[in-house]
């Protein structure tokens, strides 16, 4: 499976294997790793061609955008088959994930009717002012494995939406995805070289991408050392950039809660996609009037949760994407017994039919915030429960992070809803739903350490995607 550079399907330096995490004998493909000779000629291609489309017409540039948004819908099964199958989630969450990334580009095909810019009279008698948006130029796009079409369209279809070059620089652990979307991609109008897919390593193709001095911008979502180390190499070229790194997303749980619904919100951000979502529901805080009542529940249903292979009818969550990953969560557990709490239940490695790295559901209490495992981010399927005996102490636990994605609270009270809304320093706010799942017409980014730049989605991706040019117009005298 090979590199697409300059509307070519191009062979790489050495092969990396895509292999299944619900069985680890099923070998998905060996995909072609870039040098970094191919991410410069993949960057030349894009440079080459991006003005050609920024001279594209409206409706020629909707037009791409919807083939292939209309492509990924109408083939949600059999793609999200094969994201499920590479990245471990459950089917239905695969499925979903093709769909939604469906979403995002017919979004944006509709948004690229919509760029209308500004007028205004100079406070020069005689003089008109244009203000409009224009393309950045090439825009480097390096995504993450657990949304690998999501996200990876998220940042894919506006960037083509407003004009620009794309040099797309996928997870390694998630290709097969990333090629079928290349294929998508590879049928449309679009001029040759201004899509691009350069899979490999970080070491060596994320390098030579965020290092190069043609590309005008850096879109990244991942962990907050490599997004602080992409900001620090894109300033020396000057490159714009969009980061969205870590997350500690705290839960509220209020005493005047419907307790079912908090349990119900509660397992769905904590354990779906086997907690491996930026928007996971880390750090549970609990009011002490219903510590006990909702923890036994809580317990109950994480032990409920059927854990399995990720095509198998019936699973609800599950393996984690990797060997490395699985080690990594074991460490977490280790270090939260070591600092005192109390494991209540999961964390086994689980036996499925299939080999696979399978883990249960893993719940802790008798934790508070200055535990490493509420500091830093698992993305894993382990959540903490803090007790709070008060809703303004479970406020002041939920700002004490430097993160800030997304924050949530369950209460009947529309004052401590309103209250924390307008309180909680995330940039997404939750009232009565889980702390994962957003939508795509509107802002998505955090605070903190958790994201840097101009936000993601809806309109405001524009912010990102494009420049300011303001023209000045003379009209001259009268004849």
């Amino acid at each position: 499976m090979k590199n697409y550079i300059g509307g070519e399907w191009v062979q790489g330096g050495a092969t990396v294997a895509s292999i299944n995490p619900s069985d680890t004998t099923d070998v998905i493909g060996d995909y072609a790793q870039a040098t970094a000779n191919d991410v410069g000629r993949a960057i030349d291609a894009a440079r080459q061609t991006q003005p050609a489309w920024e001279r594209t017409g409206l409706e020629a540039r909707q037009s791409v955008l919807m083939q292939i948004g209309t492509e990924l819908m109408a083939r949600a099964d059999e793609l999200g088959r094969l994201l499920s199958r590479e990245e471990g989630k459950p089917f239905a969450e695969g499925r979903g994930e093709v769909f939604r990334a469906g979403q995002f580009f017919t979004y944006y095909a509709a948004e690229v009717l919509r760029q209308i810019g500004e007028t205004a009279d100079s406070v020069r008698g005689g003089i008109e002012v244009d203000i409009r948006r224009e393309p950045v130029g090439v825009v480097a796009v390096i995504s993450p494995w657990n949304f690998p079409l999501a996200t990876a369209s998220w940042k894919i279809a506006p960037a083509l939406a407003f004009g620009n070059a794309v040099v797309w620089k996928p997870a390694n652990l998630t290709p097969a995805i990333a090629v079928a979307m290349a294929e998508i991609i590879s049928r449309t109008a679009l001029p040759r070289g201004v899509f691009n897919l350069v899979m490999g390593s970080g070491s060596e193709a994320g390098e030579a991408l965020i290092n190069h001095p043609g590309i005008n911008a850096i879109t990244f979502t991942g962990s907050l050392d490599i997004g602080r180390h992409v900001n620090r190499q894109a300033a020396a070229n000057l490159a714009r950039v969009q980061l969205e790194m870590g997350s500690k997303n705290a839960l509220v749980i209020m005493d005047d809660c419907d307790i079912d619904l908090a349990v119900k919100h509660a397992l769905n951000g904590a354990f779906g996609g086997s907690g491996q979502k930026c928007t996971a529901s880390s750090r549970l805080i609990v009011h002490r009037k219903i510590l006990d009542s909702f923890t036994q529940r809580l317990v109950a249903g994480a032990k409920a949760i059927r854990v399995g292979h990720a095509l198998d009818e019936g699973t609800e969550m599950g393996p984690v994407v990797s060997a490395a990953q699985f080690q990594a969560n074991l460490s977490y557990m280790e270090s939260g017994k070591a600092e005192g709490a109390t494991l209540l239940t999961g964390g086994e490695e689980f036996r499925s039919r299939t080999p696979g790295h399978y883990m249960t559901p893993v719940i802790f209490t008798d934790t508070h915030n200055a535990m490493r495992i509420n500091r830093e981010e698992i993305f894993g399927p382990i959540t903490c429960i803090i007790p709070a005996s008060s809703y303004e102490e479970a406020l002041t636990i939920t700002n004490d992070t430097s993160f800030g994605l997304t924050a949530g609270i369950i209460t009947s009270s529309l004052a401590r809803a309103t209250h924390f809304r307008r309180n909680a320093r995330s940039g997404c706010v939750m009232v009565n739903l889980p702390t994962a799942g957003t939508d795509y017409h509107v802002p998505f980014g955090g605070r903190g350490q958790s994201s840097l730049g101009p936000r993601e989605q809806g309109r405001h991706a524009m912010h990102f995607y494009t420049t300011v040019k303001t023209s000045y117009i003379s009209s001259g005298a009268l004849p």
